[in-house]
């Protein structure tokens, strides 16, 4: 633990500043309303990205369609669209109120990004499309096609020649590198993905299996993607994928805001002034569940109440909103050690970009203990048969803590939502899983069962 912070603070003084803090630093577990949110009618006009930034997202994916239904035919069904099921989870609903000794009024639904095509976690949203941008750029730049033509031509052949003259690399925990890892080698790319020390061993076998170089580090995330990013600036052939600043990959992660609100109208599911929606993501360094959640505001604005949901040992966006210091500060300045079975969020140090992009739309942040992720696995593979990674649990638990915490009522009160419950939806967005290799996911069903 470092004496002095940012802005020359102590920690007595932050602790001083910001009681949370003291429950933060000892890693219990903690939910925090966000003080600067404000109205997004209002919040929206401080952020440079808008719906068109999103609009143009998707019509890209909409052009890429036919290519990705022909290198992964198992999105032909759905036209190369990938995107994942909704569902109502009931069951889980129940045994979560038995468990936490809790009452969950309104549905709950799980959002399963864990199963989305190709890379099975939300990185296949971000990730996939910041890798068909790059290729989209590349192939226009050196007129291979026109924005009118039929993407499926840059099978094979020809452009796999072409791409495989440059080398797209990535830092990453895990997920990320297999969304853009798998897709970067299907098109033609050379792919190096920098693997941070909790990034789990079947990730990266995976990865070499489909021909992707990874270069494994004994430091954190924040290590893996620094080093990336310099071998990657010295090659003039080479794209960095930046989960820490990338525009991209944000835009990317918006467009499932605007297939949700399709889902959720197929299921008769009202969202408005007297239906409230509250969705919980669990965050690593921000960029997947900042874009949805941005996504969300875009489309529901004050009607839609965002939360992120981080390890105990991990709450770098907590952190970084609560202090606002932002990306300059990291978990390990405040003496937690940033490690956490739920590999995906095990980042020290927030996204700056995207802490600032959602600092007065995101409603809150709560953390959540390892032990808490097994169990919720387990219990949610026996209520209802779904196999989600550990990380991925971590939105489960937030309804629940909703209406167990004093500052979540608090803020049902402040915002004239506590009558209104009953006729709430809490979507859980589960985040990976469906790649599990089934020993592993063995090993996590028992560690749940047995606490």
């Amino acid at each position: 633990m470092i004496n002095k912070l940012p802005g020359e603070k102590t920690i007595d003084e932050c602790i001083h500043e910001f009681p949370l803090l003291k429950n933060i630093i000892h890693t219990s577990e903690v939910f925090w309303v966000n003080p600067k949110l404000e109205d997004f009618d209002v919040a929206i006009k401080k952020i440079s990205l808008n719906e068109d930034h999103v609009k143009d997202a998707e019509n890209r994916l909409t052009r890429f369609a036919p290519l990705i239904s022909k290198l992964f035919p198992e999105t032909k069904a759905q036209g190369g669209l990938i995107e994942s099921p909704i569902y109502r989870v009931s069951n889980m609903q129940s045994n979560i109120e038995n468990l936490f000794n809790v009452k969950i009024p309104g549905v709950l639904l799980l959002k399963c990004d864990s199963h989305l095509p190709i890379a099975g976690s939300i990185k296949a949203r971000g990730g996939i499309y910041e890798v068909l941008k790059h290729t989209e750029d590349l192939a226009l730049q050196y007129d291979l096609i026109k924005l009118e033509d039929d993407y499926s031509i840059m099978a094979g052949g020809q452009f796999s020649m072409f791409f495989s003259k440059y080398t797209i690399q990535v830092g990453s925990t895990g997920n990320l590198g297999l969304s853009i890892g798998i897709m970067s080698a299907k098109i033609g790319f050379k792919v190096i993905v920098h693997m941070s020390s909790d990034a789990k061993q079947w990730k990266k076998d995976l990865l070499r299996s489909v021909g992707v170089t990874v270069i494994e580090y004994q430091s954190d995330y924040s290590v893996a993607v620094s080093k990336g990013r310099a071998i990657s600036d010295k090659d003039p052939m080479s794209y960095f994928v930046d989960d820490e600043n990338s525009t991209n990959l944000f835009l990317g992660y918006s467009t499932a805001a605007f297939r949700l609100k399709k889902q959720l109208e197929d299921m008769n599911v009202i969202v408005d002034s007297d239906h409230p929606l509250f969705v919980y993501l669990p965050c690593g360094v921000g960029g997947g569940p900042g874009g949805v959640a941005f996504g969300l505001k875009l489309l529901f604005k004050d009607n839609v109440h965002c939360f992120f949901a981080e390890p105990t040992h991990s709450p770098c966006m907590l952190l970084g909103l609560m202090t606002e210091q932002y990306e300059k500060i990291s978990v390990q300045d405040f003496g937690i050690d940033n490690i956490t079975q739920a590999d995906g969020l095990a980042v020290g140090t927030p996204s700056g970009f995207v802490a600032r992009t959602m600092q007065n739309l995101l409603s809150g942040v709560y953390t959540v203990e390892d032990n808490i992720l097994y169990m919720l696995l387990s219990a949610l593979i026996d209520s209802e048969d779904i196999y989600l990674e550990p990380s991925a649990c971590a939105g489960i638990i937030g309804a629940a803590n909703l209406f167990a915490d004093e500052s979540a009522t608090e803020y049902l009160a402040t915002h004239n939502l506590t009558h209104k419950m009953t006729q709430a939806t809490h979507i859980a967005w589960a985040t990976g899983g469906s790649l599990v290799p089934k020993d592993v996911m063995d090993g996590y069903y028992r560690k749940g069962k047995n606490l």
